[in-house]
Parts: structure tokens; sequence; C-alpha cells
């Protein structure tokens, strides 16, 4: 596998490239899910879930093929993320006390286990908590959606 998914370029892929107006992506998309070449997490699924649009229903039909359990390793490594007081503001207040899903550190884990590229449209900032921040300090590649569509050489 090559990507790991956050929920972020998932969302702007729906709201930029439909599905209708964009067949070739999507078909490309689709096929390197089935390649093995991409994937995503668990968390990823239930954060669109509770969504209750167009993508909710797309992540329900590719659930079992795309958002996978996070194995012994992957929760092995989200320990280690979280062995760093300051990473632990990943999971931010509001969604502890929600009880909201958090994907930050299962795509980082996962990522670092299958090593891969994690996906994201968060950005890096000095002293912050965010994907790129945490990928930076366990040596995780991290890009955005726009260059993943690069490195696939995705034109449209």
């Amino acid at each position: 596998m090559k990507y790991v998914f956050d929920s972020g370029p998932l969302i702007d892929l729906f709201r930029h490239y439909y599905p209708s107006r964009f067949p070739t992506l999507w078909e490309k998309f689709h096929a390197l899910v089935l390649e093995d070449e991409l994937t995503s997490v668990r968390e990823v699924y239930n954060e669109i879930d509770s969504r209750e649009d167009v993508l909710a229903s797309w992540a329900k039909k590719e659930k079992d093929k795309l958002f996978s359990q996070p194995t012994v390793e992957e929760f092995q490594f989200v320990s280690e993320i979280f062995k760093k007081q300051h990473f632990q503001a990943m999971i931010r207040r509001k969604e502890r006390l929600q009880g909201k899903p958090v994907a930050d550190p299962f795509v980082i884990a996962r990522a670092k286990v299958l090593d891969c590229q994690v996906v994201t449209t968060e950005v890096f900032r000095e002293n912050a908590a965010k994907i790129p921040n945490v990928c930076k300090h366990f040596s995780v590649q991290c890009i955005n959606l726009e260059g993943f569509m690069e490195q696939e050489g995705w034109t449209f």
C-alpha cells in the first residue's frame, strides 16, 4: 500500500470531483483501493458516517474494502504517539467530551506500520499537534490531495 487517507481529502474529493463528472478519477481511485495501494482506517469511516451525505453513502459501500480495523502494531504505535505529551492535543477536549471519533493517530499509525504516505488536508504549523507535525516527528511521509494526484500522474 502506498497511501493512507485521512477524512479531509475524501471530503474534498466528493466536494470538488463529483463521481458523475469525473468518472475516470473515481475509476483510478477505486483501482488503487482494489490493488491495496490506497487504504484508510475505521475511525475515518466513523467520522464520515456521521455526516449523512453522499460521501457517507459511498463510504458505507466501501467500508470493508477501504476502511481497516487497527492491528495490534497500529495500536502500539498510537500509544507511542501519545507518549509525547504535546501530541495528546490531537484529541481535542470537545471530541473527548462528546465521544466523537478521532482518526488522526490511527491514520498516522497505519501509515507508519505499512510504510505508506499519509494524505491529509492538514498543514504543518510550528509546535502544533497536527498530522503533518506528528508525521515529521516519526518520519512518516505526509502529502496533501494535490500531491497525491501529482504522484499518481492524474490530470483532469
